[in-house]
C-alpha cells in the first residue's frame, strides 16, 4: 500500500513559500554564500585591477599612488556590486551583476590625464569628469532605458571593435617593458617579450585544457605564474610589499578636489553613453540566464546603480563602473543564480580594498607579464565587437560606411599625433582618444543614416545578446 505523506498546514505553507522564491532571490546558507562569493571575486579580480594599473602607469604615478588607486578601485567595486545586487530604493537591478571599472574609459582617461599634465594633477581633471558623468547617468537612466533602439548592432559592434583595437597597443607597450622605457635599450628587450609571450601562452593553455572553473581563472593564474617566473629570474621586486601597511582606509578626494573642465566632461559623457548600452545588454543577458523578467524599469534601476557607483568612484579616487560580463558567464556555468552571492562577493572586495598590502602585491606585477595578459583581454573586446557586427547588415552601404569611417576616425590620434598636439589642451583631451572619436563618429553617422531619415531604425534584439552577443559571458568582458 502506498505511503501517504502528511504535512501540517504550517509545513505546507513553508513548502509553498519556498517554491515561490525565485532562484535569484534565494538566500543561501552562509558557508555557500562565502564560497560562491569568493569564486566571483577570483573570476573578477584580474580584470578589476588592470584599469588602475594601466592608468597609473600611463600617468606616471608613484608606486604608493598606484597602490592607493588599486585599493580605492576594489573598495568601490565592492560597494557598487552590493548596491546593484541588493538594491536600494530605485537603484540596483536586484540581479546577480558584479560591477567593475569599464575598459571603455581607459584610453579617454589617459588622454584627459595627460592633457592636464599627467600625475595626480591629471587625475583631478579625470575625477571631475567622472563625477559629472555619473550624475548624468543617474538622471537620464529612465530616458535611456527607452532609447536603446537608437543603438543598433552596427553602432555597438563598431564601438566595441574600436575599444579593443585602440587598447591593444597599450598592452603591447607593456609587453615590451612599459611606456616608461620607450627610448631606452630595455624597451623591446627579448626577455620582456618572453615574459609576455609566456604569460599569454599559459592563459591560452588554461582556457583550452582547463576545467570550467580553472578556465574562468585563466587570466588571474597567468598573472600569478608569470610574476612567479619573473621573480625566480630576479625581474620582479616584492620589497615594497613588506613596507606597505596591512590596513588602510581610502579617504574621499585623496589627491585633492576634482577639477571640472568642459571638454574632458564631454569625453566622459561619451564613455558613459557607451557603457549604458553595455549595461543594458548585460541586464538582458542575465535576465535570460536566470529566467528573471527584465523590463525598462529593471534597466533604469541598473543604470542608476552605474551612476551612483561612478559618482562614488570619482569621490573615492576610482573610475566609471559597469556590469562585468565574466561574472555573468560564471553564473551560467555554476548555475548559482542568487543575487546574495554577489552581495557576499562585494563584501569580500570591500575587505580587500582595506588591505594596502594586496594592492602593493598587484603593483609588483612586471609590465611584460601584465602586457601578456592584457593582450588577451583587449583582443577579446575587439572580437566581441566583430561578433556583434555579424548581426548588422553590412551589405547595406550605409552600415558599411558607418563602420569604415568610424574605424578611420578611431585610428587618427595614434597615426597623426602631431595634428592633435596643435590643438588646445581641453580639445585634445576629447579628440586625442581613439575610442571617443570613433564612438562619436559611429553614433553621429547612425543618426544621420538610420534615424533622421525615412528608413526604419535597426533595433537591437537583446534576446540574441544573451546567446553569443554583446553580453555573451563566454566571449569576455564587453563591459570593460
Amino acid at each position: 500500500m502506498a505511503r501517504i505523506s502528511r504535512q501540517s498546514p504550517r509545513q505546507s505553507s513553508r513548502t509553498a513559500s519556498r517554491q515561490q522564491i525565485h532562484p535569484v532571490d534565494e538566500l543561501l546558507p552562509l558557508p555557500r554564500l562565502a564560497l560562491y562569493g569568493f569564486q566571483h571575486v577570483l573570476a573578477f579580480y584580474a580584470a578589476a585591477v588592470i584599469v588602475p594599473v594601466l592608468l597609473g602607469n600611463a600617468l606616471g604615478l608613484s608606486r604608493l599612488e598606484l597602490v592607493h588607486l588599486i585599493n580605492a578601485d576594489l573598495l568601490t567595486c565592492g560597494v557598487a556590486s552590493i548596491i546593484q545586487a541588493l538594491g536600494v530604493w530605485k537603484v540596483g537591478a536586484r540581479l546577480p551583476l558584479v560591477q567593475g571599472v569599464t575598459f571603455t574609459a581607459v584610453s579617454p582617461m589617459i588622454a584627459i590625464g595627460l592633457g592636464a599634465g599627467g600625475g595626480t594633477a591629471g587625475l583631478l581633471v579625470v575625477y571631475g569628469a567622472v563625477i559629472t558623468a555619473g550624475i548624468a547617468t543617474f538622471v537620464f537612466a529612465p530616458l535611456f532605458s527607452r532609447l536603446v533602439k537608437y543603438f543598433p548592432p552596427v553602432v555597438i559592434g563598431t564601438i566595441l571593435t574600436i575599444i579593443g583595437i585602440t587598447l591593444i597597443p597599450v598592452a603591447l607597450q607593456d609587453a615590451a617593458g612599459g611606456a616608461h622605457l620607450i627610448g631606452t635599450p630595455a624597451y623591446g628587450d627579448p626577455k620582456n617579450l618572453a615574459y609576455a609571450a609566456g604569460t599569454l601562452l599559459f592563459i591560452l593553455a588554461m582556457a583550452r585544457i582547463g576545467k570550467p572553473f580553472l578556465s574562468s581563472l585563466a587570466v588571474l593564474l597567468g598573472l600569478v605564474v608569470g610574476t612567479a617566473v619573473a621573480w625566480l629570474f630576479g625581474d620582479a621586486d616584492f620589497g615594497a610589499v613588506k613596507e606597505t601597511d596591512w590596513f588602510g582606509v581610502t579617504t574621499p578626494f585623496h589627491y585633492g578636489m576634482p577639477r571640472f573642465e568642459l571638454l574632458p566632461i564631454v569625453a566622459m559623457l561619451v564613455v558613459i553613453l557607451i557603457t549604458m548600452v553595455e549595461t543594458t545588454g548585460d541586464v538582458y543577458a542575465i535576465g535570460e540566464i536566470t529566467d528573471k523578467r527584465v523590463d525598462a524599469d529593471t534597466v533604469a534601476r541598473a543604470l542608476r546603480a552605474d551612476g551612483v557607483a561612478t559618482v562614488l568612484g570619482g569621490i573615492l579616487n576610482s573610475f566609471p563602473y559597469v556590469a562585468f560580463a565574466e561574472n555573468i558567464g560564471l553564473v551560467r556555468m555554476s548555475k548559482v543564480m542568487s543575487r546574495y552571492v554577489v552581495v557576499a562577493a562585494g563584501v569580500f572586495m570591500v575587505v580587500l580594498g582595506l588591505l594596502p598590502k594586496a594592492g602593493s602585491l598587484v603593483a609588483s606585477i612586471p609590465h611584460p607579464v601584465l602586457g601578456g595578459a592584457a593582450i588577451s583581454m583587449f583582443g577579446i573586446v575587439a572580437a566581441v565587437g566583430i561578433q556583434i557586427l555579424g548581426k548588422a547588415d553590412l551589405r547595406d552601404e550605409r552600415n558599411t560606411l558607418i563602420l569604415a569611417v568610424s574605424l578611420g576616425a578611431a585610428l587618427l590620434p595614434s597615426t597623426v599625433g602631431p595634428f592633435f598636439d596643435r590643438m588646445p589642451d581641453d580639445m585634445r583631451a576629447v579628440l586625442n582618444s581613439g575610442i571617443t572619436l570613433g564612438a562619436l563618429t559611429a553614433i553621429t553617422l547612425n543618426l544621420l543614416f538610420n534615424v533622421f531619415t525615412s528608413r526604419s531604425t535597426m533595433e537591437i534584439d537583446w534576446e540574441d545578446f544573451g546567446e553569443g552577443g554583446a553580453a555573451d559571458p563566454h566571449v569576455g568582458a564587453v563591459a570593460r
